[in-house]
């Protein structure tokens, strides 16, 4: 038996691993074989067949090159992003202000290795999207978590006092905001800014990153118009959620052409593939049917959010594909039990609340059945299930 064998009781912990890595877990969802999966934020809808063939063409014509290295500064891609953001942000974006990678989670990734790092900081309005602060770990750069009010929106004059105090380099914003799907006001975004370079007026200031992941799904504009005069302003996007293309892994930012220049720094050597280059070239093609997509997902969003509400839930208002709601005595419990009806959806850890993602109507129909079975577990009164009829 050799020693790898031997050492099956071995934990992460035994290893000689960074002392702030300890103790943590890596983020996922539970991925279970049930019939209606609505945990992560997936867009429902399969890509249309034209797409798909429109994909297979330019993926056939990427893989007669394979050969050799991908654009490395994916020109073309880039150029058409930045149309696409002109288009649909009302704010003229060209193509040396727009920088994409694996995913959003690369772009942030790139924004704390350059803007971030030892002996720097980042700060985050929790609850939000966790995978801030844990890249913000894994690049060595200290989180801290900035205060939200009871009703999730951010308490902005705590976040102003916590960043004049904490003084980070990095201030994240998530608009609209994930669990709690509630978008951030442009006013509120522009003090947490100026806030920012104030707290760092003796340096080049901080960077300040919007989140719009989501942002397709919001009832109002996105924040790229807020870059005009402010350089240390990023706004981050991704194509896995309107785009309905989780699987491509594609995420991109929109910044100032300095702040592009300069997470090149860092970027690995040829980070996006021939292949991924050429499947989201084939789906900025197709934009105005999968926008379509998101306007029948808005629409299931809002009738989960009046459904909810009508059973007699508590809904926060959300600007996104999903809905967060409750209150629950023992939510995880509650989880469980939508989970026996074979619906699952998400536990954030946000204390009281879960989180269900909009799905096909058909989809929703089902988890609407589920909690309808479920109001003896909302509040701190529990009331009894409304009886079937036969």
């Amino acid at each position: 038996m050799n020693d790898v064998t031997q050492a099956n009781d071995l934990t992460i912990d035994d290893l000689p691993i960074r002392d702030e890595l300890r103790g943590k877990s890596p983020y996922g969802a539970p991925q279970l074989d049930v019939p209606v999966r609505l945990n992560t934020n997936e867009n429902p809808y399969p890509l249309p067949e034209p797409l798909v063939e429109r994909i297979t063409e330019r993926v056939r014509e990427a893989a007669r090159n394979l050969n050799r290295y991908p654009d490395r500064n994916a020109v073309e891609l880039r150029t058409e992003l930045a149309k696409y953001l002109t288009r649909t942000g009302k704010y003229p974006v060209g193509r040396e202000n727009v920088w994409a990678a694996n995913g959003s989670n690369e772009v942030i990734q790139q924004l704390l290795q350059t803007f971030g790092g030892p002996g720097r900081t980042a700060i985050g309005f929790e609850p939000s999207y966790s995978m801030h602060g844990l890249i913000a770990r894994g690049t060595g750069t200290g989180w801290i978590s900035g205060p939200r009010n009871d009703d999730f929106t951010i308490d902005l004059a705590a976040a102003e006092k916590a960043i004049a105090e904490h003084r980070p380099d990095v201030v994240f914003i998530t608009t609209p905001n994930n669990p709690t799907g509630n978008a951030v006001p442009p006013e509120t975004v522009l003090a947490l800014y100026e806030a920012a370079q104030a707290a760092k007026a003796e340096t080049a200031g901080a960077l300040v990153v919007v989140d719009e992941a989501y942002i397709e799904f919001s009832h109002g504009d996105s924040l790229l118009p807020l870059l005009e005069g402010r350089p240390n302003l990023v706004i981050s996007r991704t194509m896995s959620k309107a785009f309905g293309a989780a699987g491509l892994r594609l995420g991109y930012l929109a910044a100032h052409r300095a702040v592009v220049d300069a997470v090149q720094l860092v970027r690995l050597p040829y980070h996006l593939s021939a292949v991924t280059q050429a499947t989201a070239l084939a789906a900025l093609e197709h934009t105005d049917t999968l926008l379509k997509y998101v306007e029948q997902l808005k629409a299931e969003r809002d009738r989960l959010v009046a459904e909810l509400r009508a059973i007699g839930y508590e809904v926060t208002a959300s600007d996104a594909n999903f809905v967060q709601f409750g209150r629950f005595d023992d939510a995880h419990k509650a989880w469980q039990e939508i989970l026996d009806r074979g619906v699952l959806v998400r536990d954030n850890g946000v204390p009281g609340w879960l989180r269900v993602t909009a799905g096909t109507p058909e989809e929703n129909d089902a988890f609407l059945d589920a909690v309808r079975e479920l109001q003896c577990f909302v509040g701190d009164t529990p009331t009894p299930p409304k009886e079937q009829s036969a």
